[in-house]
């Protein structure tokens, strides 16, 4: 028999299995480690021998047609830059390739007429389940599905979510042990999965705690973009108001990022003048002038848990439908003892 490589041609599984002199049915058993079969274990390492040889690949579409699972997952982001997604997908990633998996991302802008077609696009494309990762889903999928930060729950679809109540206290405690009362809130994109929950943590927190939300401090991020220009002009409003405040609260690392950029140019000094506290902890966090004090969620241990807890449901093993994760609190140098406010007299006309 020709190799492979001499004609460019892929072996097919009969050919692999007469140029062993055995039948297909024992090849694929072996090739797919099908339990309960036995075979010598010399024929074992023959077949997988002469398929290395040979380059022999299986044919994914003959397996989804015999209904064997394709050992491929999609994923589904909002998109595929830096940050929060990025580390996320990075460690649902680096587990399915240590388990020989493959996986399709797809992006969908929070779009809902993508979210809402996209898991059938993947079932077509034979994959076996779903990974959705700050995607607000309306329905479940028709296939196994694990989600990352999805607030609403769904039947049968199992949630990897952080503890939200407790990365506010986090956050409140350590600005109001600084000595912070104006505070300057920031309430996330009405898209994001996280949004309402972070928000009405912090909420309820802030009335524990004793902190007055005042709502010319409160910034309403809305443009859909990973960059720090989400907050920077809503910053740069809050500066020309006059309001006084000793500290922002933002709603993730690149808004605190922004946040930064808007008081610099303001001539306020970080964390001098005020305060910038963010949240996730993405990797450039440690690397910023003034470094990042932030509410660190373990993106990449988030990412892999819900790649895992896919694998295991997809073996039919029993998994939680909720998988809360704990945040930790990261102090750098963003953060100080709150400078006094000077409030401005009113001028009078003197007699």
């Amino acid at each position: 028999m020709q190799e492979s490589s001499s004609n460019n041609r892929p072996i097919n599984l009969k050919t692999l299995a007469k140029h062993l002199n055995l039948s297909p049915s024992t090849v694929s058993f072996v090739l797919n480690n099908t339990p309960g079969r036995s075979i010598p274990e010399a024929t074992r390492a023959r077949v997988r021998a002469a398929a290395q040889k040979f380059n022999y690949q299986p044919s994914m579409i003959a397996r989804s047609l015999q209904g064997k699972r394709m050992k491929t997952i999609g994923i589904m982001l909002p998109e595929l830059g830096e940050g929060y997604h990025s580390q996320v997908l990075s460690g649902a990633g680096d587990l399915l390739m240590r388990k020989d998996y493959f996986y399709f991302t797809v992006h969908h802008r929070h779009r809902k007429e993508l979210i809402a077609a996209h898991p059938g696009l993947l079932r077509a494309r034979g994959v076996d389940g779903i990974l959705a990762i700050d995607t607000q889903l309306d329905e479940p999928p028709m296939l196994p599905t694990v989600t990352i930060a999805g607030h609403k729950p769904l039947p049968g679809v199992s949630n990897v979510l952080l503890d939200e109540a407790r990365a506010a206290h986090l956050a409140l405690a350590h600005l109001v042990e600084l000595g912070h009362r104006r505070i300057a809130f920031m309430h996330g994109q009405p898209f994001s999965s996280d949004a309402n929950s972070r928000w009405s943590a912090t909420r309820a927190v802030a009335h524990e705690l004793g902190i007055e939300i005042h709502k010319e401090l409160m910034i309403h991020l809305s443009k859909d973009s990973n960059s720090p220009e989400i907050s920077y002009p809503g910053i740069r409003k809050l500066i020309q108001s006059g309001s006084p405040f000793t500290a922002a609260l933002c709603f993730n690392d690149i808004s605190a990022m922004g946040t930064i950029r808007a008081l610099h140019e303001a001539g306020l000094r970080v964390p001098q003048d005020v305060s910038v506290l963010g949240f996730d902890d993405i990797q450039s966090a440690a690397y910023q002038i003034p470094s990042l004090t932030t509410i660190r969620q373990p993106l990449r241990d988030m990412g892999e848990d819900a790649a895992q807890m896919l694998l295991r449901k997809l073996a039919g093993e029993p998994i939680p439908e909720l998988l809360r994760v704990e945040p930790e609190l990261i102090v750098r140098e963003s953060t100080a003892p709150a400078r006094k406010i000077v409030k401005k007299r009113s001028s009078t006309a003197s007699s």
